[in-house]
Order: C-alpha cells, then structure tokens, then sequence
C-alpha cells in the first residue's frame, strides 16, 4: 500500500508553487498525496516566516500535527519553508516532533528527505537557499482554470521592514523560454487563467537581461492558446514603464488591473523604509496609469505604525487613500522582524496604535468598496465560475476585477447548470461591501 503524503502550504502564492513542485516530485516517486494531514502517514508543511502573524500560523499548525503524530494518526513530520530558512538551527530545537527540518534550497530533494525519515532519522539540512529551484513541474492545487505564474525568486529591494532578501535570497529571474514553457503546458492542461507573480514582478529580468522585460514576457504569454485572463501582481510603483502600461492596455488576454504596493505616502517615511516616492510622485503615477488604462483597477498595500510615524504622517495618508480611490487595498499594522533595519529604528510605534490606524484605514476602504460597487449597478460584466453555494442556492466566481484569494466575488443566479472553469456574462444587480450580486445574462462571455 502506498505511503500517504498531506501537504500543508501556509503563506503566500509564491510558497504555494514550491508546495505544488513538491508535491509532483511525490506523486512521481509513487507517494499517495491527500489532502487532510489527518489522513496522512507524513505531513510536509510549507510554512511562512514573514511576519509574526504569519510565524504563529505557522507554530500553532506544527503543534496540531504534533498531536497527531503523538496518537499514532500521523507518522512522521517534515517542515520546510520561509519559516525554517529564516531559524535554521532554533527551528530543529523549537519543533521536537519534526522528523525533518530543512531549507527552501532542500525542497527539490523532498523525496530523499523522506527517505531519511523513513528509514527513522530525524534529518536537519540547509542546502544553499541560492539552490531553490527557479521552475519545474506541478501538481496544481488550485481550481483547475486557474494557476499562479511565479517568474522569479527572491528580492534584492531591501525594504528596512522586510525579512525576504534574508529569507529568500537575492532577485533571480526564471529564464524567459523556461517561463513561456511552463505556461504552455499549464494552458494545455486546461488552466485558461494565469496570475503572474514574484516578489517584484516589475524587476523581471533585470538580472538576466540588463533590462525589466515584463512587458514582452506579457506579450509572449498573451500568444499562448488556450489562456483568457493573464492578471499581474506585485509590480513596484518606480518600475511602472510607459510600455508596461501600454502593453497592459493593448493586449486583450492582459486583466486591466495592477496590484502596487506603495506602504505608505510620506516621503520621509517613505525614505525610511528603502522605498520610492513621494505623495505628490504617487499621486501622479496613479493619475497617469488611470489615463493610459481607462477602468483599470488599482490594487495597493499599505503599513501603519512604522517607526518615526506621527499622527500627522498617518492623518496625510489617511486623506490620500480618500483622493486617491483605490479599487482594491490592504493595510496591515507593522510587524517589527528580527534583523531587519527598521527593528532597530527608533520611535517604534506601539502595536495597539498601529493596529488602530490600519482599523480606521479599512474601515475607510470598506466605503470607498461600497461607493464603487454601487457604481457597477447594472453594469454587464465577464466572469468565471468557481462553485455553487449551496446554502445560498447561487453560483460564486470572480469577475475580471478581482484576483483570486485576496478580493471579492460575485455571487449569481443562473437558468442553466454551470461548470466550475466557465465564463459567463453577467448583469450587477445588486451589491455588498466587498462583492457583487448578479445574474447570468450570456453564457458565452465576451472573450
């Protein structure tokens, strides 16, 4: 009988695809893959160390796995990921019950790892992190129409608040041919939408190339049968290029909708945190990418509560997000991470006020969501099925708005059983905070 392997892949989308690559090396080698870990004999957690948030995730999921193993559910536990690459040694002897703590450069060796465990080692190894594997086959554990796109790994941005260069190491372009490749044999697997990302997609290629070749990557994807939505997140507002937004405006198959992570709108604090512009430069750029792409839909992130910021800082940025109108937002409170810069800045602002301006923010955005969604009464959108909810006897999927996991939905009636990966044309009909209400009016959707 096949050993049964549970994959648990905390995080982001970027971790996912390691998750994914690991769990094809698995099934290849002839492991059972589930996806309960209670069902398991190993569970292998991916976990994320970026923030404290995200590490107390990823303990409290390492102990529950514990309790398994400790009443003979699961047999052995493998934890990999940003949160071991970050503590290395401090990871071994903080998780007892792991039989195999490695790095991200071990996880193209996942299956030799269980072979060590197997065999009733308890197996500690940090392979170079430069030795991550850039690009290789998965498994896709998302809905089967749509698929994340990762075309680099690591940062070289160096932002004071941020752990990921330590972590992941220096920006590495994956080889344009080796992207494209990839992306055909997803397409040809019946994935019609491809989410691009890294940590810095606007920097793509700069490392291999002399020169950011986002754009042309975008027009080589946009060639490729089979995909109809290609949606680009995490491009760095100094990178945004008149051809980028050109390229985004004239190729059909290109989502108009740019996720840009600003932090923040002061200057100073802006200079304080490694990062570019000011509020006039900001305001600017969104006022220029809204002429070159009419309807696009701005997505940003933002931090309250990083060291130095005064309520003044806060209020200005406050009144930004109010003129500026972003579409989508995120704020999050400061997390201060061991050995980055800004830990040890002074002025740190305290968690709970930092925590208040990132409430008030959101609840800032939620009116801002509410006023643009009234605005898309009647309106007749493109949308994709992604399930029917059964309590409220609708259809739910996500319309080109929205990108999957982080935004809203659209919740619609149909006349017609629907299969999960169509896309459909839809009428607004009603709205909620963060989603719309609809119906099914064509389905055929217009490309």
């Amino acid at each position: 009988m096949p050993i049964k392997v549970g994959m648990v892949s905390l995080g982001c989308s970027k971790n996912l695809v390691d998750s994914e690559r690991m769990l094809y090396k698995l099934k290849k080698h002839g492991y059972k893959l589930v996806t309960e870990p209670g069902l398991a004999d190993i569970a292998v957690v991916n976990t994320c160390g970026f923030i404290q948030s995200a590490k107390e995730e990823a303990i409290e999921t390492i102990l529950e796995l514990g309790k398994l193993k400790e009443d003979g559910t699961l047999r052995k536990i493998v934890i990999t990921g940003c949160l071991t690459e970050r503590y290395r040694e401090e990871a071994a002897e903080l998780f007892p019950e792991a039989d195999a703590v490695i790095g991200i450069g071990n996880n193209k060796d996942i299956v030799d790892v269980l072979d060590h465990v197997l065999a009733n080692e308890r197996y500690i190894n940090f392979a170079p992190k430069l030795e991550a594997e850039l690009t290789g086959e998965r498994i896709i554990s998302t809905l089967p129409f749509f698929s994340y796109l990762k075309i680099a790994e690591g940062c070289s941005n160096c932002c004071a608040y941020c752990a990921i260069p330590q972590i992941r190491g220096k920006f590495r372009s994956v080889p344009m041919e080796d992207v494209l490749s990839e992306a055909r044999t997803l397409a040809e697997n019946g994935v019609t939408e491809l989410v691009v990302i890294a940590q810095d997609t606007s920097r793509y290629g700069e490392d291999l190339y002399g020169e950011s070749k986002l754009p042309e990557l975008l027009r080589e994807l946009c060639k490729i049968d089979g995909l109809r939505w290609i949606r680009t997140l995490y491009c760095y507002p100094e990178k945004i290029t008149d051809e980028l937004l050109e390229t985004i405006a004239s190729e059909e198959k290109l989502v108009k909708y740019l996720e840009i992570p600003i932090q923040h709108c002061d200057g100073t604090l802006l200079k304080s945190m490694n990062r570019w512009g000011s509020e006039e430069e900001l305001k600017n750029l969104f006022a220029h990418i809204r002429e070159k792409i009419p309807n696009v839909v701005l997505r940003t992130t933002l931090i309250t509560g990083f060291p130095g910021e005064t309520e003044e800082q806060f209020n200005a940025l406050a009144e930004f997000v109010q003129r500026v109108r972003f579409d989508r937002l995120g704020c999050f409170a400061y997390s201060r991470e061991d050995g980055t810069k800004a830990a040890d800045f002074p002025n740190q602002v305290d968690e709970e006020t930092a925590s208040h301006r990132a409430d008030i923010i959101m609840e800032q955005q939620l009116l801002i969501s509410c006023e643009k969604n009234q605005e898309l009464l009647d309106a007749e959108l493109d949308a994709v099925v992604e399930g029917f909810d059964r309590f409220g006897e609708c259809w739910f999927g996500r319309t080109m708005l929205d990108a999957p996991d982080i935004d809203g939905k659209v919740f619609f009636t149909s006349e017609k059983p629907l299969e999960i990966g169509r896309y459909v044309r839809i009428r607004v009909t009603d709205t909620l905070d963060y989603d719309l209400i609809g119906e099914v009016i064509d389905y055929e959707s217009s490309k």
